[in-house]
């Protein structure tokens, strides 16, 4: 969103699904007022809903499936002479001027474009591949290539302007998932073409590379895919390095998020290294280290916050409200007295207890212990939202 606000792009549609109540509620206060002006412009969600029909009973198949659900909206935009329609991911974390993109798009006068990143060898099966002619016309696509096929997709990348050294370490090119269609062209594949293709990624691309004019655009700033939860934690814990590859700190380019009017977070003695703390916490003598502490938070005495993801909290308890709850022998939210923490993320409104440890010891890959409180993938401990860990418990 912001990024097509800065890019000056006022025509917003954003298609949601799972669990999108939040995210409906969080577009409407963000981007609606706030001094955001979009002018003759607009920001439409775009919920997915049963319609008439078979396939209306059905929720978005896929990505392709949920502009085709909605293609009447995209008709209409082309009634109102808009050209090119710009597809976007939304669980990915990158700053891109969008007009450079478009103008190269124009430019080119392809029909198709699609933003690509060079990529290295551990990353490489975890997206679309494609191989480039000297025109930058996308001549093969593969989608999630496992082993030998992989290897297949390897390319030189110093042809698409990277120095040697780092073109040995990134030798495929991966598809972003952001895409240029010309209007005609989108409408013709989803109602005519490729009527049930349900993803734009595995499904139409690889199919329109064989048929139109589909062009790469080389995108060589900070990426990142989000949409694992290893990928979110790794990419929201590097924001904490003392010169992150990623900065939200760009006058020119600003992140926009909704406006809380929070107070400015309170520390008592604390130890902090390489932390972001976020408006409106309590934290007593305690030690955050390598973590993100989410607005809200309240930690208490003695507690430590290791490699740690703490989402916070949607509201505050009162001091004396904790005080009721603590003599009741309930836990409030936030975490309770001497607690350790590593290697973590804790979803909202969490209610931790005293003493205990959340550390996964013995390395445990994945487990589901939803009636617990948590699960654990990839080796990260994550705690449910609203959870509740009792005192002394061991995770």
């Amino acid at each position: 969103m912001s990024n097509c606000i800065n890019s000056g792009i006022n025509k917003i549609c954003v298609l949601t699904q799972f669990n999108s109540a939040s995210l409906n509620r969080h577009i409407a206060r963000t981007y609606f007022g706030n001094g955001i002006n979009f002018g003759d412009g607009f920001v439409e969600v775009l919920a997915a809903t049963q319609t008439s029909g078979e396939t209306g009973k059905q929720w978005f198949q896929g990505t392709a499936d949920a502009v085709r659900q909605f293609i009447w909206v995209f008709e209409d935009a082309k009634n109102r002479n808009v050209e090119n329609i710009l597809i976007l991911a939304g669980d990915q974390l990158y700053r891109m001027d969008y007009m450079d993109f478009v103008q190269n798009h124009i430019d080119r006068n392809a029909e198709i474009s699609v933003s690509c990143a060079p990529v290295g060898e551990s990353r490489a099966s975890d997206y679309g591949l494609v191989k480039i002619d000297s025109r930058g016309r996308i001549i093969q696509f593969s989608e999630k290539p496992k082993g030998d096929n992989q290897k297949a997709m390897r390319v030189d990348t110093t042809t698409i302007g990277l120095p040697p050294h780092e073109a040995a370490r990134s030798p495929y090119i991966a598809s972003m998932g952001v895409y240029i269609f010309k209007t005609d062209t989108l409408l013709n594949m989803l109602k005519w073409r490729y009527p049930t293709s349900n993803d734009f990624g595995s499904e139409i691309i690889p199919a329109a590379v064989l048929e139109h004019d589909v062009q790469a655009y080389i995108f060589r700033d900070y990426w990142e895919d989000i949409g694992t939860i290893k990928s979110f934690y790794d990419a929201n814990l590097a924001l904490t390095e003392e010169v992150p590859k990623f900065e939200f700190y760009d006058p020119k380019t600003p992140f926009y998020t909704s406006p809380r009017f929070l107070p400015p977070t309170k520390m008592e003695r604390c130890h902090i290294k390489d932390a972001i703390i976020s408006h409106g916490c309590f934290l007593r003598e305690c030690t955050v280290e390598h973590s993100i502490v989410g607005e809200r938070s309240r930690l208490d005495y003695g507690v430590e916050l290791k490699d740690t993801i703490m989402m916070g909290a949607d509201y505050y308890q009162t001091e004396s409200e904790i005080a009721s709850l603590l003599a009741e022998g309930k836990i409030p939210i936030g975490i309770g007295q001497n607690t350790k923490i590593k290697n973590c993320i804790i979803d909202k409104n969490v209610k931790i207890g005293k003493d205990v440890v959340i550390h996964n010891k013995d390395g445990v890959q994945e487990a589901d212990r939803s009636e617990d409180g948590f699960y654990i993938r990839l080796g990260i401990t994550v705690i449910l939202e609203k959870a509740t860990i009792e005192d002394g418990m061991v995770i």
